[in-house]
């Protein structure tokens, strides 16, 4: 590591799973250089700035910029480092089958780049065999680089907390890769453990798919409460007051974001369209929109109703709108309403209305997201409110 002018190399480092990696990794004294092509992130970044939420990160970040964390837009850079890490998910197609391509293409786009006795660690979510299917890929064109997978397991919004406290999975398939990548990540992990390739890519969709399902139990449980015209939220409370076996038990409300649906369905095409849990879920969590629509179909003259969707986040004090659910709702029922405005304390948009002209001239209100922001609301009488969350405390009964 002595030779190379970067201790790591981080490709795809400036979206919400590789900057804050990369500052602490700085701020823990490596020399750590981002390779990303997003100009408006770039530009953000190399001013101090963050460009999305997370708690604690600017003011680190403002202390290891061009110090000892750089960024570049030259792939050439990846040469540079001895750890390549590669934010880089394994994305489902229309049909929801894994795209091995994507990392197939990265290796060749990068083949004469890559040296023997650098270490690339996989970070984000793979479909699994694809460490073990990549390292026989880099044989085949006589390439010795060492191959990890590290997978992360954060919240966004509080990576820089959770890197430090949560133990880091090591999958690799030699001991050499295992003791490099532990001693890398026992700099900013309070724990390793250490598993093969398939068993750590495994761990990291059996996490996000055993809170998805936990999720769909309280969504479905929600929607057979509201069809029978009774408070979910009354049932939720007696079951889980001084109860411990029922502490797990799930609220209801939209199940979304760039991990859980796409990882649940990965595991759904590993198993040949056997996994029928998995299945139950995104059609649950996935329904819930639908659900929703259907329902106001049901009670009101929808064609003649202005409906404002409250947060479109794909999570509350979030500024990431990946995967929102609202905005299916949204266009679900820009085919059912009068017309549709939508709203978001975090999220700036020409298309977004202001929330207190939401509020007013909607007919319907939809919580999309409960931003804590919208707490202090006062929600007219003569308006419909849809709180599937139960964020104002009046059921969830519309």
């Amino acid at each position: 590591m002595q030779k190379n002018k970067y201790d790591i190399c981080i490709v795809g480092g400036l979206g919400h799973i590789g900057l804050p990696l990369a500052i602490l990794f700085a701020k823990a004294g490596k020399k750590v250089v981002v390779y990303d092509l997003y100009e408006k992130n770039i530009e953000m970044v190399s001013r101090g700035e963050m460009p999305f939420m997370e708690q604690g990160a600017e003011k680190v970040l403002k202390k290891v910029i061009n110090k000892n964390l750089s960024i570049s837009s030259d792939k050439k850079v990846l040469g540079d480092a001895y750890f390549i890490i590669v934010v880089i998910g394994t994305p489902a197609d229309r049909h929801l089958n894994p795209e091995f391509a994507v990392f197939k293409k990265f290796i060749d786009e990068v083949m004469d780049i890559v040296k023997d006795e650098q270490h690339i660690i996989l970070r984000s979510t793979v479909f699994p065999g694809t460490t073990e299917n990549l390292e026989r890929y880099l044989r085949s064109k006589g390439k010795k680089t060492k191959l990890s997978v590290c997978p992360e397991r954060i919240v966004q919004g509080r990576a820089m907390e959770e890197l430090q406290l949560l133990p880091q999975i090591i999958g690799s398939s030699d001991k050499s890769c295992q003791k490099e990548a532990g001693e890398l990540f026992s700099l900013i992990a309070k724990k390793v453990i250490y598993l093969n390739p398939l068993e750590a890519e495994l761990a990291k969709l059996f996490c996000n798919v055993w809170r998805y399902i936990q999720f769909s139990i309280g969504n479905q449980f929600y929607q057979i409460a509201v069809e029978n015209n009774v408070d979910f939220y009354k049932i939720h409370d007696a079951i889980t007051y001084d109860y411990p076996r029922a502490k797990a038990f799930t609220k209801a409300g939209f199940t979304a974001g760039p991990c859980l649906f796409k990882d649940t369905a990965h595991l759904v095409a590993l198993t040949g369209n056997t996994f029928f849990l998995g299945n139950a879920a995104m059609l649950v969590n996935e329904g819930l929109p639908n659900f929703i629509v259907h329902r106001l179909k049901e009670k009101y003259p929808l064609n003649e109703k202005t409906v404002g969707i409250l947060g479109m986040a794909f999570k509350a004090n979030s500024d990431d709108k990946r995967d929102s659910l609202s905005f299916k709702l949204k266009h679900i029922l820009e085919t059912q309403a009068k017309s549709v405005l939508c709203s978001d304390f975090y999220i700036k948009s020409e298309k977004f209305v202001g929330t207190e002209e939401l509020i007013q001239n909607s007919d319907i209100i939809i919580i999309g997201v409960p931003h804590s922001e919208y707490g202090s609301l006062k929600i007219p009488d003569n308006k419909i409110l849809v709180d599937v969350w139960n964020f104002f405390g009046k059921g969830g009964l519309f």
